[in-house]
């Protein structure tokens, strides 16, 4: 990993823990439902494989920054679990997919990750534009590139629900 870092870097991490953490949750929720269309819990296991590593990833770099795991959110005008961060979803909108039957689950968990992954993309094109450690602005460039177009699949898959 690059030694070097800055202030972007570690704002990157701190608000792409919770928020992938969120993505992950948002998984367990649609892949809980019986009866899920094929293609969506397809969707949701491949986009849980691909996020936990991050996770894993970006906890290890703000260890070794001597970062926080989590940033003071308040002070930045998010809750205190991310809530406000580009693409999150409220405590609402989670207890609404939990309660949603598989049918309608399906459609709320695309259109929502959509939203979600808009959210990342933002972020992570931030730190494209300012970060200085290699490792994260590689990440960064790799959720750019991965959740575009995993939108693209999900803008279809919704069309066909």
């Amino acid at each position: 990993m690059s030694a070097s870092f800055n202030d972007a870097d570690v704002a990157f991490a701190q608000g792409m823990l919770p928020h992938h953490a969120q993505a992950v949750e948002m998984a367990d929720i649609v892949l809980a439902k019986p009866g899920l269309d094929g293609r969506v819990d397809e969707l949701a296991t491949e986009i849980k494989a691909a996020q936990q590593p991050e996770i894993d990833t970006i906890a290890s770099w703000l260890a070794a920054w001597g970062a926080p795991v989590m940033a003071d959110h308040a002070s930045m005008g998010h809750g205190a679990d991310g809530e406000g961060m580009p693409g999150m979803l409220t405590p609402a909108d989670l207890d609404a997919l939990r309660a949603a039957d598989a049918g309608a689950a399906s459609r709320s968990f695309l259109e929502q990750m959509i939203a979600h992954h808009e959210g990342a993309i933002s972020m992570a094109q931030t730190e494209v534009a300012t970060g200085a450690n290699q490792d994260a602005v590689a990440m960064a460039q790799a959720i750019v590139t991965s959740q575009s177009a995993e939108n693209d699949r999900m803008r279809e898959l919704l069309a066909t629900l």
